[in-house]
């Protein structure tokens, strides 16, 4: 082997949440693992950054910790890590007729609201009552209108959807966005029959309820992930191409470096992963490179709550399209998270972008700080927003799974095991989220681990 060579048992391309995991579950089996990160830190979209007493997350605010991600982080000691929400975190709002309101917290409060009539209340209730159809291929817009009405849809679950994928619920599909309600359904005819039985079953594997965080962000969760991963995580180095190599792979480093191993696992957005699959598996590479992202522009904004007309409190609220503006929602997150700003200030994320002002990446600054503050004072009364204190913009924020994604995820999966010890993980797969990440990348630990573990090291 040459100078310019080296050889790993398990090669991870990417250190985000997925390429994070993978690489903490095969280090914790004896795996040898080279992680490479083109990027200057590990984390990929956990990005936390310290800006004149604020703690500004630039990318994800917040993380629901899933059964699978809380298996994952207390088989690696990690969950004393997390942090959980404050109470008021269980308050969120819509801004709807011109103001604030609270979103229903359960199904009385639903009984409640505002923001359904009661002919829309009535045709919530009557869901179990509702024939059982087939959600193969059906978009979320078709399955939610079909299970809860028109109403319920337009109100509750497109403005649901703008703040977790900032996307259309026309083009989004309902086995990838809701798959336990679509399970629900199949199994027992009815989304509330489908949860009442999933709360009554002791068996199924549970979450942490609530929000999470770290205390000092999800850029901390990142750091934590990398912790202990020393040497074998090398940032600033992008592979510039994969190929296959007797048994094993070649990546193309930088410098005319060569890593040689036994297993990958690709860990990185799904049109990265298509750009290194397209010499060794060309139709993995094609439908890798369909799916697509919404773009995103997060702002984070410091400002004195006597500013504002409305009370900053609760978790932060959503803007459905009908409202006619360009934000897409603003959370409070000092008022979620400890010391995330200081003594009089209030810290709000604004989200604006998505498929509703996909232009919004390309805009100047002082664009985007018009249109917020446009929105602001619309939903808050917050006039004369100040400036933002960061500006993040994510031209492929979040993926945007449409109702053929999982016969895609299955395809991929396929092809990409036809090349032997080699997986894809991220959250383009089986959810977006970062505790779907996690889950991801320890998925495909698993998958590549035992093999590798017979087989030792790549070959000099």
């Amino acid at each position: 082997m040459s100078a310019r060579e080296s050889a790993v048992e398990v090669a991870v391309i990417g250190a985000g949440a997925a390429g994070l995991a993978a690489a903490r579950a095969l280090r914790a089996h004896g795996a040898e693992v080279a992680v490479l990160e083109a990027g200057e830190a590990p984390g990929g979209v956990m990005q936390t950054q310290r800006l004149d007493g604020y703690l500004v997350e630039r990318g994800p605010n917040a993380l629901q910790v899933k059964p699978a991600a809380l298996a994952f982080l207390r088989a690696h000691g990690l969950e004393g890590a997390l942090l959980p929400a404050g109470p008021e975190a269980r308050l969120r709002a819509l801004f709807a007729g011109g103001r604030l309101v609270r979103v229903p917290a359960g199904p009385l409060d639903a009984l409640r609201t505002p923001l359904l009539s009661a002919r829309g209340k009535l045709r919530v209730l009557a869901e179990p009552f509702v024939r059982r159809g087939d959600a193969t291929g059906e978009s979320v817009a078709d399955f939610a209108a079909r299970r809860l009405g028109r109403e319920a849809l337009d109100r509750l679950v497109a403005p649901f959807l703008v703040g977790v994928y900032a996307g259309d619920e026309a083009r989004l599909g309902a086995e990838a966005v809701f798959p336990a309600l679509v399970a629900y359904e199949r199994a027992h005819g009815s989304i509330a029959r489908g949860a009442l039985a999933a709360a009554r079953d002791r068996a199924r594997p549970r979450g942490l309820r609530g929000s999470w965080s770290a205390r000092e962000g999800l850029g901390g969760l990142a750091r934590a992930l990398a912790e202990g991963l020393g040497a074998a995580l090398r940032v600033r180095t992008p592979v510039a191409a994969l190929a296959c190599d007797g048994g094993g792979f070649a990546l193309e480093l930088e410098r005319g470096e060569t890593l040689r191993a036994r297993a990958v696992v690709v860990a990185v957005p799904a049109h990265a992963a298509a750009a290194l699959l397209r010499g060794v598996a060309p139709e993995a590479a094609e439908a890798l490179a369909v799916i697509p992202y919404a773009p995103l522009v997060s702002a984070a904004l410091g400002v004195d709550p006597a500013a504002a007309r409305a009370p900053i409190r609760g978790f932060g609220f959503l803007v459905p399209r009908a409202a006619g503006l360009d934000l897409l929602g603003v959370l409070f997150m000092s008022r979620v998270f400890p010391e995330r700003a200081p003594a009089g200030r209030e810290l709000l994320a604004a989200m604006i972008g998505g498929a509703r002002w996909p232009g919004a990446v390309d805009a100047t600054d002082a664009e985007l700080a018009a249109r917020i503050g446009a929105g602001l004072e619309r939903t808050l009364g917050l006039r004369d927003a100040p400036p933002p204190l960061a500006v993040a913009r994510w031209p492929r924020a979040v993926a945007q799974p449409d109702p053929e994604h999982p016969r895609r995820v299955a395809r991929l999966r396929e092809l990409a095991a036809r090349l032997g010890r080699l997986r894809l993980a991220g959250a383009y797969l089986d959810g977006v989220s970062v505790a779907d990440a996690l889950a991801s990348g320890s998925r495909a630990a698993t998958e590549v681990r035992e093999p590798c573990a017979r087989s030792g090291p790549a070959a000099s």
